[in-house]
């Protein structure tokens, strides 16, 4: 299980994830809404374990080291950090990114075979940046999986490639619920789909509320100042 209390990074000017709390399991979708691409960013990559936070704290399975959740989680598609470059061929990326692969976990993992048998041999010859959003999520998380030490998989905004959830979310909710394979499935997203009836939260919720002065019939009378000469 993933658990997250007040997490919060700090950037230059504003906060680059304000106070933000929340809980995956493994066996489970959590969807985590946010209106700006730098925030989700912020967030996929603290609760992978590749950006310290500022406050708050985060646990894997039981453990606080980050050793242990850098190990097990894997970060897919974030804009800027590892997005597949355009010019890049599904070949070529998928070379590359077995190339990540634990050595001991490697073995004999070439692109030709891998993509024959994980069903993407019909854009083998495309260039990243024609993949259908469908098979972009398919290939990124199924290269993703590669590893065998992940257990954690969280993808950034994959709504950014499309609008329409069903090119996105069915492919989430399944790996989040293969038996062969329990994985915590964590998404940040623009805003929740509608019809969404699963696990939610929200950039920020972590954030205290605003103090708001009291209405003054509230007040008690001797937090009331004393009228002046002038005043009457």
């Amino acid at each position: 299980m993933l658990c997250v209390q007040q997490l919060s990074v700090t950037g230059r000017r504003d906060d680059l994830l304000p106070s933000t709390s929340l809980q995956a399991s493994r066996g489970g979708l959590l969807l985590v809404a946010g209106s700006r691409q730098d925030q989700r960013t912020a967030l996929a990559l603290t609760l992978s374990g590749r950006m310290k936070p500022s406050s708050g704290s985060i646990g894997w399975d039981g453990s606080a080291r980050i050793t242990a959740l850098r190990k097990a989680a894997s970060v897919v598609d974030s804009p800027g950090v590892n997005e597949p470059e355009q010019h890049l061929s599904v070949r070529d990326l998928v070379t590359e990114d077995l190339a990540l692969v634990p050595r001991r976990h490697r073995g004999a993992l070439r692109s030709t075979p891998w993509l024959r048998l994980n069903g993407f041999e019909d854009i083998a010859g495309l260039w990243t940046e024609q993949l259908p959003a469908r098979r972009r999520i398919e290939l990124l998380t199924a290269l993703a999986l590669a590893n065998p030490d992940t257990g954690l998989l969280v993808v950034d905004s994959p709504d950014r490639h499309s609008g329409d959830a069903s090119d996105w979310l069915p492919r989430l909710e399944y790996l989040a619920h293969d038996a062969a394979r329990p994985l915590a499935v964590v998404a940040t997203v623009t805003r929740i789909p509608d019809g969404w009836t699963g696990a939610a939260a929200v950039i920020g919720n972590a954030v205290p509320p605003a103090e708001e002065p009291l209405p003054a019939e509230t007040l008690l009378p001797e937090t009331l100042l004393p009228e002046t000469e002038d005043a009457k």
